[in-house]
């Protein structure tokens, strides 16, 4: 029996379908997602007072409808080359 450490690499061993990839959160697109839960949150939540669980949903969602009204793409400021660069000079996970 496989101990707890090793028993995702003898699940994953068994099905070679099964790819995962890295992905660095400091260049990412957890970056961006970050950066819309942070606008909601000082832009609405923090501001509003909300009488129940479904008042605050409601909140949410009349701020996304607005945010989507007027939508802008996120642009990436640092090219692939230089991400690729950074990357070749990380050194590999301990895991």
């Amino acid at each position: 029996m496989a101990s707890i450490r090793e028993a995702p690499y003898v699940w994953l061993a068994d099905h070679p379908r099964w790819t995962f990839h890295f992905t660095p959160t400091s260049a990412s697109w957890l970056n961006a997602v970050e950066g819309f839960f942070s606008a909601i949150t000082r832009r609405r939540i923090r501001r509003g007072a909300f009488a129940s669980v479904a008042d605050l949903q409601d909140a949410i969602a009349r701020y996304i409808a607005a945010h989507n009204k007027a939508p802008r793409p996120f642009a990436w400021t640092t090219s692939a080359t230089a991400i690729f660069h950074k990357l070749a000079h990380t050194p590999a996970p301990s895991v």
